[in-house]
């Protein structure tokens, strides 16, 4: 609904400066047949430069300056994307003081609808009351999402738990916490909420099944924690889940139909994008040459679809006795391993564009779990709970934990990536791989995240 209704407002801004200028000439439906494919160009550039200013993470629109300094580098970054689009097509042009006096409107519609957003999540105007049975590390677990995310659209009022349970939530974290599951419903209830989330730890002899089912019965929702947790983190808690939540869970479609789709999608881009690239590719492979002796592609194992091993190749971005003395371990940061020009290609993710020859051959996607080294592979499966699963799918060039969590070089973070790699494999479909490539790009773009 935000970004729906900003895109609505920005068309609003840019479509009020060119009333304001050509009104006196056409009449309002001939203006709006004339000029709304240029003004839906201003406002599509324009959300493109706010999403890449971070404009559409609630951490950064809780700070006003930040807030001030994301909205003028997204202005200005917009300004010179339409100069540059102007430049190549100016039929698009839609009139320098029209464009001047959208800017105006603009921002001040931006602001105004910000400052009301931030409101309505404070006053958690549209959120849906709800209750959490259990306190223990499930519920802590949960309550510490929910504490990261100020647009969530739930607000718990309090916490039940049971005598027997391992109590890790303390009474003074600011929530109600009430022993015992008796008239469970009736304070619901009485608390006007409408939905109650079970966060049990170990249901072994303490769920209240009699009273949740009068709850259900009432009207009221009822939500495991870890579906609850998977959904407003966008990632599965691996350590709390056991295998029969996997089993009788939602997801894991993996339809024939999808899959050829996926791989048609994959086929065609690779194609296109090795013909765009190879100018690129050419360039880079005689200053890998130049900079360092060694070949400049350098292939190593990974680990594949069904545990299938395969060569993955990149443009040689390290010296090339750099495993000699140490053996396999994972880069670091500011690497001293790492070559003049690698340290570039590495910036740039140019490193990775042989893969898309490993695309073609159906060894990889576009979107997936990265492929990781044999060497590492064994270690992860004995100390990392659901890791085989990760070979269900074809390793990615980019993947919805690569986009969603920071660079990791150790096993804590394999297990961190893990829950959102699961996650993926979980919700498959072409439109979540639509915005892994959609981060991707932003990330790339922006450089972050590379060592």
């Amino acid at each position: 609904m935000f970004i729906v209704g900003e895109g609505f407002l920005i068309f609003c801004a840019v479509f009020l400066a060119s009333s304001l200028f050509f009104l006196p000439t056409l009449g309002p439906i001939e203006l709006f047949l004339v000029i709304w494919p240029k003004v839906l160009l201003v406002a599509l550039v324009a959300q493109f430069s706010l999403y890449f200013n971070d404009l559409y993470e609630i951490r950064v629109s809780e700070s006003t300056l930040d807030l001030a300094t994301h909205l003028l580098q997204a202005v200005g970054m917009m300004s010179v994307a339409l100069a540059v689009i102007y430049f190549l097509w100016p039929a698009a042009i839609i009139g320098r003081w029209v464009f001047f006096l959208s800017l105006v409107f603009l921002i001040a519609l931006l602001v105004s609808w910000r400052f009301l957003y931030t409101l309505a999540i404070r006053r958690r105007m549209f959120t849906s009351k709800t209750l959490m049975v259990g306190a223990g590390e499930l519920a802590a677990d949960i309550l510490k999402a929910v504490s990261q995310r100020k647009d969530l659209s739930y607000d718990i009022l309090g916490i039940l738990s049971h005598p027997e349970e391992k109590t890790v939530i303390a009474e003074d974290q600011g929530l109600p916490l009430r022993h015992g599951f008796e008239n469970l419903c009736d304070l619901a209830e009485l608390e006007e909420v409408s939905s109650i989330i079970v966060a049990l730890d170990d249901k072994r002899g303490i769920m209240p099944y009699k009273e949740l089912l009068n709850c259900k019965v009432r009207g009221l929702s009822v939500i495991d924690g870890e579906s609850f947790y998977e959904r407003i983190t966008g990632r599965l808690l691996v350590e709390k889940i056991n295998p029969g939540w996997l089993i009788f869970s939602d997801g894991f479609r993996k339809s024939s139909l999808t899959r050829f789709l996926k791989r048609l999608v994959d086929f065609v881009t690779a194609v296109v994008m090795l013909i765009l690239f190879l100018p690129v590719m050419v360039i880079v492979a005689a200053a890998v040459k130049l900079d360092s002796p060694g070949p400049v592609v350098f292939s190593q194992e990974r680990v594949g679809e069904e545990g299938r091993v395969f060569m993955i190749h990149k443009f040689r971005s390290m010296r090339k006795d750099a495993e000699e003395e140490t053996g396999p371990v994972w880069a670091e940061k500011d690497d001293p391993r790492i070559t003049r020009v690698g340290r570039v290609i590495r910036k740039l993710r140019i490193d990775e564009l042989p893969q898309l020859l490993n695309i073609l051959s159906g060894e990889m996607s576009f979107v997936g779990p990265r492929p990781e080294r044999p060497y590492f592979v064994e270690r992860l499966r004995r100390t990392a709970p659901y890791y085989n699963e990760r070979f269900t799918v074809k390793p990615g060039l980019s993947g919805w934990a690569q986009v969603m969590y920071a660079y990791g070089a150790s096993e804590e973070d394999a297990l961190e990536k893990l829950k959102y790699d699961l996650y993926y494999i979980k919700n498959m479909s072409l439109v979540l791989d639509l915005v892994v490539i959609f981060h991707t790009v932003k990330i790339v773009l922006l450089g972050r995240g590379s060592r």
